[in-house]
């Protein structure tokens, strides 16, 4: 079993930046694979970024490459998503999940291929 909190969320300015952190408890990252999704009002939870923690391979959508760095701390057993110049459309609810069961990049964005999720932490950029 896996638990995980996010934190970081918070209510920014266009342009700004925020770095959200993702905790996990009862288990050791080690073998999964570490990924953010996000779901902004009236729509469907998209995939973010996602980090293999046994390879440090690094997976984004086009929405956030180049603004965006997942990245991790061995020994705080933390990943986190450093987000650089925010723009109103990159508000919503981002969630941390992990999965282990899945191999292969095709699986990377699945929402069905992490069995663990936390909570989620609110990112409201204004205009």
């Amino acid at each position: 079993q896996v638990q995980l909190v996010e934190s970081g969320g918070g209510l920014v300015q266009t342009g700004d930046s925020l770095r959200l952190s993702c905790a996990a408890s009862g288990r050791m990252f080690s073998t999964y694979t570490v990924g953010w999704f996000r779901q902004a009002p009236g729509k469907e939870r998209d995939f973010v970024a996602a980090l293999k923690w046994s390879s440090d391979s690094t997976y984004y959508s086009d929405s956030v490459k180049g603004r965006f760095t997942i990245s991790r701390d061995n020994a705080k057993n933390t990943v986190y998503l450093q987000m650089n110049s925010l723009k109103p459309e990159d508000t919503a609810v981002y969630y941390c999940a992990a999965g282990g069961d899945y191999s292969g990049s095709y699986y990377i964005p699945k929402e069905y291929a992490y069995n663990y999720w936390g909570q989620g932490t609110q990112v409201t950029v204004s205009s």
